[in-house]
């Protein structure tokens, strides 16, 4: 574990866990203003089990609250830092994050090689739309939601994403994955390991 300064111009620090490797994925956490962190359970379940495939993973804080522009760009920056250093990049994001995932990946201009989003919003502002965004990604991608989710606006995202022929992965659970933290990681870790070899 080591800790990184993500270069750009705001305050945004990252973990890098399990950095030897050739692909890394840039973790975005659920949203700063409700607790979102980079110590967030479901994005270290999700790190533990990329480092089990051999794949390093970057999980960042936000920088100063920005209505979601700032964090795009935090979330952009990341990517970036993750592509100057890594072959192969994938990304995921849980909640805000995933949307920003979505929304980071389509518009950060570095190839991104697979993306998984957790419970994604269909859009955190009007110009942030993570649904728009899909059109646009040239990427493996996975959306997992909860079944029971009556927090995040998913179902928008995973219908899109279904008529796109993404794959899609429903859990039996909450917007906060109560008790699938394993199975979550596990699904996570599988689709984006087996792309990022």
């Amino acid at each position: 574990m080591t800790d990184v300064p993500i270069p750009g111009g705001r305050d945004v620090r990252g973990t890098l866990d399990a950095s030897e490797s050739s692909a890394v994925v840039v973790a975005c956490p659920p949203h700063p203003q409700q607790g979102g962190h980079r110590g967030d359970r479901r994005l270290v379940a999700v790190s533990d089990a990329l480092a089990e495939r051999g794949v390093a993973c970057l999980r960042f804080d936000y920088g100063e609250w920005d209505e979601g522009y700032g964090e795009r760009e935090d979330a952009r920056n990341a990517i970036r830092w993750a592509a100057d250093r890594y072959d192969r990049v994938g990304v995921f994001g849980f909640s805000f994050g995933a949307a920003l995932a979505i929304i980071a990946s389509a518009t950060v201009g570095r190839d991104v090689h697979a993306i998984s989003a957790l419970a994604p919003p269909a859009r955190l502002t009007a110009d942030l739309d993570a649904v728009a965004a899909l059109e646009t990604l040239d990427a493996s991608v996975q959306i997992c939601y909860g079944e029971r989710d009556s927090t995040a606006d998913w179902e928008p995202v995973v219908e899109r994403a279904r008529e796109l022929g993404f794959e899609i992965r429903g859990f039996s659970a909450d917007h906060f994955f109560v008790g699938q933290h394993p199975n979550v990681a596990e699904a996570v870790g599988v689709f984006l390991g087996s792309r990022l070899e």
